[in-house]
């Protein structure tokens, strides 16, 4: 028997085991349902397998690991039973419309609730701004109980069940998910579950001496086994701590703490912290999230001797909680947050791990391409590492809460005769704006001293030149920022996938260098990009034409209005193709018997391309570009201004709504007048 048949039977014969058990503890409860016993039992008979065999491989050397095997169960089926009925429905529909986020409808936004909006009493009040801008995704930046002062932005969780008091409660959560889905807006939130905070119950349990407690985490009385761990690991945060491990004067203990000291590793070797950590998984995905954001899953899984990244349990263990999800919470989708090599990021996505992940890499290279004005590195690197598998896709994002570190592959730099190291220091010289010539206005984030790393912060507009631009009065510069904003946000509505957007870059929010003057906040410069919103300023800008801010707003809104008529982008495909011009990144998506050929330009310089280049790639011989509304032929070459990107439909097929000229031109009339609608800027006909 092969050690496969041999899990196979285990795993049929450990439920045959269980399942009366279960029965046994959920048959008095007279609000269960027999649909949701057949419902769970149908699920559980599909997963069980998977799961066992997972579970198994991680913990099935330790002496209880039935035990903690029966426990699991029992936290899933009281978790299922539990689920609100508008959930249920809402599994339902998702489980019968699989690739439902691979919709061209999809458009995501991101924010802090309390620098967004207050509370989320206020967020619900922001609910027209949502729909105004067209999102069908929200993602709220961590919002559950952590320390005050310094909290990492919310990552260090003290609470996976108690909401920050300033924020609102579990309850209102509940029902703005509610209440968001109604509206077709799915909640995102974070599961933040590498580490806790020092705060959290379990942490003061361990500093209390509780040996169960202990173990949730990795202590050490001195320093020979972390000295030991030392000698392989990479520094996160340098500038706040050196290496991996703090000393607790309080316990008189090394705690493992990969980013901040007040942050602890969990110890997922322990099948107690699993079994932990599902349950408060299954609580926050009953309270209606769509969408769980897996905070730094890379770094899960500790062994002595490697990076203590990437490992293999690591993959297990997020397999395993993808297993309990499709059990007790079917509709739950997982975003992976892997700021690794590329190869290990693609490594997290699949329909069985991970169904959407950041795209790091694409965001690092659009800004590469913009800082040296081509795009070899860009292009080659999409070709070879785009790609996903069925039934998962990227979300693609400019700017986020977080830094921008350079994560290109090094032998991709060499295959394109680029030095990895100088070009990694060029391009933060460059967007620190220490670069002659540079328009850009970004702030280091964690200079490493010994090696010369380091990461940037800033806001989009301020790294896309536009600070600068109005600090020197300099309209052509201005006019220059707005497009590569633009030029921008037309590749990540299109490339393929879900276009997420960090709230307060869509009316181009620049860099607030006040977080210097607080002092929980000084040594973090990523606060530089976390304003807190000023709705009377916004209510202004977004309708005044005459502001860049207003353009910004007005440019992006047209283009998700354009992305939503669009089959081409759903749910396909994307070929990069050669343009013929360094300086011109192009693709082309196809769907549904619709097809469109993107060009984007990240030359200051008008540029050209061979148009009967587009007729190899199906384009046809007359083609519309549907920012610009402008027809073209391939008798002539295809120029762009600088930075412009255009959306090329072949004419030959049919429109989704209207004419070409019309999508070209139009905006949402319940938004802006006739006179508003006709000063949106707009590139120059090519």
């Amino acid at each position: 028997m092969t050690d496969a048949q041999q899990v196979q039977q285990q795993a049929a014969l450990s439920l045959e085991r269980l399942w009366p058990r279960l029965e046994i503890t959920f048959r008095d409860e007279a609000d269960v349902a027999p649909a949701d016993w057949r419902a769970l039992e149908m699920r559980l008979r599909h997963e069980w397998e998977r799961l066992f065999g997972l579970l198994l491989g991680l913990y099935g050397g330790h002496y209880d690991f039935f035990y903690h095997l029966e426990e699991l169960l029992r936290a899933a089926a009281r978790s299922w039973f539990a689920r609100p009925t508008w959930l249920k429905q809402l599994d339902a529909r998702r489980e019968a419309a699989p690739a439902w986020f691979q919709s061209q409808q999809m458009v995501g936004g991101m924010c802090y609730v309390d620098l967004f909006a207050g509370t989320l009493q206020g967020l619900r009040d922001r609910l027209p701004s949502f729909k105004k801008l067209g999102l069908t995704y929200l993602h709220l930046m961590p919002l559950f109980e952590s320390p005050d002062g310094k909290s990492d932005g919310g990552y260090a969780v003290s609470s996976y069940r108690r909401l920050n008091p300033k924020l609102g409660t579990i309850e209102e959560l509940a029902e703005l998910a509610c209440e968001f889905q109604e509206q077709g807006i799915s909640l995102v939130l974070d599961f933040v579950f590498n580490h806790t905070s020092d705060e959290h119950e379990w942490a003061r349990r361990a500093q209390a001496g509780d040996h169960e407690y202990e173990r949730f985490y990795f202590l050490f009385p001195d320093r020979r086994i972390p000295d030991t761990y030392e000698r392989t690991l990479r520094e996160i945060f340098p500038t706040v701590r050196r290496g991996s491990f703090s000393w607790r004067e309080d316990i008189h203990r090394w705690v493992w703490t990969t980013f901040n000291s007040f942050q602890w590793d969990l110890n997922y070797a322990n099948p107690a912290v699993f079994r932990a950590m599902a349950q408060e998984m299954l609580f926050i995905a009953n309270i209606g999230v769509e969408v769980l954001r897996l905070d730094a899953v890379a770094f899960i899984w500790k062994r002595m001797g490697t990076s203590c990244e990437n490992q293999p349990e690591a993959h297990q263990i997020i397999q395993a909680f993808h297993c309990l999800a499709r059990i007790a919470a079917p509709a739950l989708l997982f975003k992976s947050e892997a700021i690794v090599h590329p190869d290990d990021v693609v490594s997290y996505i699949s329909p069985r791990e991970c169904q959407i992940s950041y795209n790091p890499l694409l965001m690092a290279l659009l800004w590469e391409s913009l800082a040296t004005g081509e795009v070899k590195l860009l292009a080659h690197s999409m070709r070879r590492r785009f790609r996903l598998p069925q039934g998962t896709a990227w979300v693609n994002y400019l700017r986020s809460h977080d830094d921008i570190g350079w994560t290109f592959d090094d032998n991709d730099a060499r295959w394109e005769w680029i030095d990895p190291s100088g070009h990694r220091r060029f391009l933060n010289q460059f967007y620190m704006g220490r670069f002659p010539g540079s328009f850009a206005r970004g702030v280091p984030f964690q200079e490493n001293p010994d090696t010369g790393d380091a990461r940037i912060s800033g806001t989009l507009a301020s790294l896309a030149g536009l600070e600068l631009a109005i600090q020197s009065g300099d309209e052509q510069q201005m006019e220059l920022a707005m497009r590569r904003i633009q030029m921008l946000y037309s590749i990540i509505l299109s490339i393929g996938g879900i276009p997420l957007i960090y709230l307060g870059d869509e009316v181009g929010t620049l860099n607030d260098y006040a977080f210097a003057s607080d002092p929980h906040k000084a040594d973090d410069s990523r606060w530089v990009h976390r304003p807190q919103a000023d709705w009377a300023w916004r209510g202004k800008v977004e309708h005044d034409l005459n502001s860049p801010h207003g353009q910004v707003f007005a440019q992006l809104v047209r283009l998700i209005a354009l992305r939503k008529q669009q089959p081409a982008i759903c749910d396909s495909d994307t070929a990069f193709v050669e343009t013929g011009n360094g300086h011109l990144f192009g693709y082309v998506r196809h769907s549904a018997g619709q097809r469109l050929f993107v060009v984007a330009s990240f030359s200051p310089h008008l540029q050209e391309m061979d148009a009967n280049l587009l007729r190899v790639y199906g384009v046809g011989y007359r083609f519309t570009d549907l920012i610009t509304g402008q027809t073209h032929t391939a008798e002539q070459p295809l120029r762009l201004e600088p930075y412009q990107c255009v959306w090329l439909e072949p004419r030959s097929l049919p429109k989704v709504t209207g004419e070409p000229s019309e999508w070209g031109t139009s905006y949402p009339s319940e938004m802006l007048t006739e006179e508003q609608n006709r000063k949106i800027p707009r590139f120059p006909s090519v």
